[in-house]
């Protein structure tokens, strides 16, 4: 079984990159229901356990089934790169009570599994007073689970966005789609997706939202149904190393040749990020950091290149190479 995304002549020029605030509380919520997705997590997971306590969330939670369909009202599409959590939540509260009750209708029918729990029908009675609610709700756990971390994730998804962009002006967009995730293929016309339930989308003029996530993995979550902009979200690159970086057989090496604080930085650096995100994740001054990444940089074993307001640092081919990551 798989969903066809096709393009036509005008898609190509009107498919671009966004980061969606709301999309990645939509899917940390799913984080706690499946075990599955919590390998990378479990340090967050950890500090966001009291305020899940806090919460009553079954409001959401039931229209976000395992296997099943989420209204799409409740992730509107980023306007552009500048939008915030606070512009989404706006247009989630604007959505007409019509599309309300339908979307949460289809929500509760189209589903397998876990039987619908019979409060959740209570959500049609008054589609007005459920958006507030679900709205209310999602602010909710944007601060208390998502906004105290945003900085680190927001950081990871704009390297995410920033690899495939300079993969797209070195290699073109079919080297960027057909990269995305191993169920999603490339036919020369459109983005073939297994493991969804049989259907063509045609974007028709309209182009594909790309929406990189940190809580997806291992999933995929297009986006195909009317009024809602086309959208393929999909796991961001780096998230092994999110919450805490990753050792390779070559650590202990890499520690006695360049020092335990410069190889950790340079092991920390096969994806960008920022001196920053850097001095957050090894618990150093950014004064430190800076000093080390200057004389990694000297060594030709790290690069350098501005991103936004933000210089990102990755690895160079010699880097990887001494880090055990090429």
């Amino acid at each position: 079984m798989s969903l066809s995304l096709i393009f036509g002549r005008d898609d190509p020029a009107r498919t671009r990159f966004v980061v969606s605030p709301l999309f990645e509380t939509m899917a940390a919520l799913r984080v706690l229901l499946e075990p599955q997705r919590q390998k990378y997590h479990l340090p967050w997971l950890d500090a966001v356990r009291p305020e899940v306590e806090q919460l009553d969330l079954w409001p959401l939670l039931v229209l976000s089934p395992r296997r099943g369909w989420t209204p799409d009202f409740l992730n509107p599409a980023p306007a552009g790169p500048g939008t915030d959590i606070a512009a989404q939540l706006a247009v989630v509260r604007a959505t007409a009570p019509e599309q309300v009750a339908h979307e949460i209708e289809r929500s509760l029918t189209q589903r397998s599994g876990a039987a619908v729990p019979p409060d959740a029908w209570r959500l049609l009675d008054d589609p007005a007073a459920s958006r507030g609610l679900l709205a209310d709700l999602l602010e909710q756990c944007w601060r208390l689970l998502i906004a105290p971390h945003w900085p680190r994730l927001r950081e990871l998804l704009d390297a995410d966005v920033a690899f495939r962009t300079q993969t797209l002006a070195g290699y073109g967009l079919e080297r960027v789609l057909a990269d995305l995730h191993p169920r999603a293929h490339w036919t020369g016309r459109a983005i073939v997706i297994d493991g969804f339930e049989p259907g063509r989308c045609l974007l028709s003029g309209a182009g594909l939202l790309l929406m990189p996530s940190v809580f997806l993995w291992p999933s995929l979550a297009p986006v195909t149904d009317p009024p809602a902009q086309p959208a393929l979200a999909y796991p961001a690159r780096g998230i092994a190393e999110l919450w805490q970086p990753s050792r390779t057989g070559q650590s202990e090496a890499l520690a006695r040749l360049l020092g335990r604080t410069r190889a950790a930085l340079l092991e920390s650096l096969a994806e960008p990020a920022s001196t920053h995100t850097l001095a957050r994740r090894h618990g150093l001054a950014a004064s430190t950091v800076s000093e080390h990444l200057s004389a990694l940089r000297d060594a030709r074993l790290v690069t350098g290149r501005r991103h936004r307001h933000a210089v990102m640092y990755q690895q160079t081919r010699l880097g990887a190479d001494l880090a055990g990551a090429g």
